[in-house]
């Protein structure tokens, strides 16, 4: 089915169209998830979000991008509120566990998750490259992710992110120079 026909059926309230969407950019949508969250069940409802969303402004989209493009973006802004969540209950246990009790152990400041593309021998390094990928700011994260873990050009991030082709380089050079960094000091204090 061409593009412009499915959207058309998407907002006519086609339920095959529905599905044939989710079979089609779930995938997408949950991996792009999980490389920013870093979290299996955070990432599933952020999937979920995102179709909701999808289905419910459908009517709205008026094809200045592609489909792909659209849900890219929705998925990267509700992946990126969560993370905002996270981090601000985050900071609020954290104040709260200063003052309650001194000798408790804080948070891990990485939740460890299986990501679908790892392979076991990988898992390691993995790791430690994505405990790096959470450090970075979080245009660089979703500019990098999305470059390297999801493979797109920088066009399509240029898109998705609604940036100049200029600014989405300088944000994945910035995210790779602070990944050299961050990996170099982590090797010096653990090897």
């Amino acid at each position: 089915m061409r593009e412009e026909d499915l959207i058309q059926s998407l907002q006519n309230g086609d339920e095959n169209a529905y599905r044939s969407i989710m079979d089609q950019y779930a995938n997408m949508v949950f991996n792009t998830s999980l490389s920013i969250i870093q979290n299996t069940a955070d990432a599933q409802d952020i999937t979920q979000e995102v179709f909701v969303e999808v289905f419910q402004s459908i009517k709205k989209f008026e094809q200045k991008s592609s489909l792909k493009t659209w849900i890219y973006r929705i998925t990267v802004t509700k992946t990126l509120d969560e993370v905002k969540k996270l981090k601000s209950k985050k900071r609020g246990f954290m104040f709260t566990r200063v003052f309650k009790n001194k000798e408790e152990r804080s948070m891990p400041d990485v939740p460890h998750f299986h990501h679908p593309g790892i392979e076991l021998e990988q898992k390691e390094a993995a790791s430690i490259l994505f405990l790096a990928i959470e450090k970075l700011p979080d245009k660089q994260r979703v500019a990098f992710t999305l470059h390297k873990v999801e493979q797109l050009s920088y066009k399509e991030i240029a898109d998705i992110l609604k940036m100049s082709l200029a600014s989405v380089e300088s944000l994945i050079f910035r995210a790779k120079q602070n990944l050299q960094q961050s990996l170099k000091t982590y090797y010096k204090h653990h090897t």
